[in-house]
């Protein structure tokens, strides 16, 4: 018989009560394990706890939370998604999927999981969120100089880089390195390359991995824009929610897009190059290499200079987005997958943590969001630093 695992009960009563459920459809819906009312609301009291196997469904089919989630000291407090992304028209709020707001409370339980992990102490020395912060009229350009200089990743360091695979892990190592946490889902919505959530101490940035590398390193300082401004924020391709915003809300999410064009691609670089240039497709291409960049913003990048038409830009954006999408991807390791989701470093102090025994198994594994079974392998990914970008 499986041994029961002394969970908090308030997390129990707290994730049932936000998921509009009654004890009765929880039971319901454990029914093939002959759960009833009964046992869920005695799990709530304390007088009994689920099992582990039982835990895992309310996690992760039922409650839609992260398994870890169920061990904290007290629930957390929640902001809404009106209030986590002040920058977004309530229009497009209201409209989220389903699966991009289960990630959003994955995040902020991730944002717990560090916190705890690292006993409310962010490691890092210098972090970027703490020591920089900038207003919605500050200068772009301004802005990108200020923060490659605290980050101290020169230029011609990052065109070093080979691949934009390879790029990405750096970037990720980079930003990691001064203070922001950094995790990896598949979205599977086109429309969203990813996500943050500011916290002064803790915060975190979300990359949709179905998207191309060069994409997703776009998306890291999109949303660390928003988060040296001190906001939460979308990378979203959906731009014509721009015309329902106004003032400092709108500034700041155009400033975003620019802050990370100009970041990856410095004026006073690009501007030297495409002097005197054949701007064709093979130019382009070469530039985006260079930069580890995608070939739309050095698109956009021309058609801000007035060096390419609105037209010609659309139709080369939209032919370029189509040949992402129909390319397929196998279906990969999950150890490895698994790994790029939560990086090294969080796999590192999770491990620690366990080693110490300071955390159980089960604790462990809810802060890998994998199965008990699945540790052994998660550990040999780690211990051959298996993990990818």
């Amino acid at each position: 018989m499986a041994e029961e695992i002394p969970v908090n009960p308030e997390i129990l009563r707290w994730a049932r009560a936000t998921a509009g459920l009654s004890t009765e459809a929880v039971a319901a819906k454990l029914s093939r394990k002959k759960i009833t009312a009964e046992t869920v609301a005695a799990w709530e009291k304390g007088a009994a706890s689920p099992t582990y196997p039982q835990l895992e469904r309310l996690a992760y089919e039922i409650y839609k939370r992260p398994l870890a989630l169920f061990f904290f000291p007290e629930a957390p407090q929640e902001e809404t998604p009106n209030q986590s992304f002040r920058s977004l028209p309530d229009e497009e709020i209201r409209h989220l999927p389903p699966r991009l707001l289960y990630l959003l409370r994955q995040a902020r339980a991730m944002q717990l999981n560090v916190a705890e992990l690292y006993d409310e102490v962010n490691p890092a020395t210098q972090q970027v969120v703490r020591d920089l912060s900038f207003t919605p009229h500050h200068a772009v350009s301004e802005m990108a100089t200020v923060v490659r200089e605290y980050l101290g990743v020169e230029l011609a360091t990052q065109c070093q880089w080979g691949t934009p695979e390879e790029a990405f892990k750096e970037w990720r190592a980079v930003l990691e390195t001064h203070g922001v946490f950094i995790f990896k889902e598949a979205i599977k919505d086109a429309a969203f390359s990813g996500f943050c959530l500011y916290d002064a101490h803790f915060p975190v940035i979300y990359v949709n991995n179905s998207k191309p590398a060069t994409r997703q390193i776009f998306t890291l300082f999109h949303e660390l824009a928003h988060l040296v401004f001190g906001t939460g924020g979308i990378d979203t391709r959906l731009e014509d929610y721009l015309e329902f915003l106004h003032g400092d809300a709108r500034r700041i999410e155009v400033a975003c897009n620019r802050f990370a064009g100009e970041f990856l691609v410095p004026h006073h670089d690009f501007n030297r190059r495409i002097e005197g240039a054949t701007l064709d497709d093979e130019t382009v291409g070469n530039l985006a290499s260079r930069y580890g960049v995608s070939r739309e913003v050095i698109l956009r990048k021309l058609l801000d200079r007035g060096l390419v038409g609105q037209e010609e830009y659309e139709r080369k954006a939209a032919a370029w987005a189509a040949e992402v999408v129909g390319r397929t991807k196998g279906e990969g390791n999950y150890y490895r997958t698994k790994g790029a989701y939560l990086g090294e470093r969080y796999l590192e102090v999770a491990f620690s943590r366990y080693y110490q025994e300071r955390i159980s198994r089960e604790q462990l594994a809810g802060y890998l969001g994998v199965k008990t079974r699945n540790i052994p392998g998660m550990e040999a990914l780690l211990f051959h630093k298996g993990a990818a970008a």
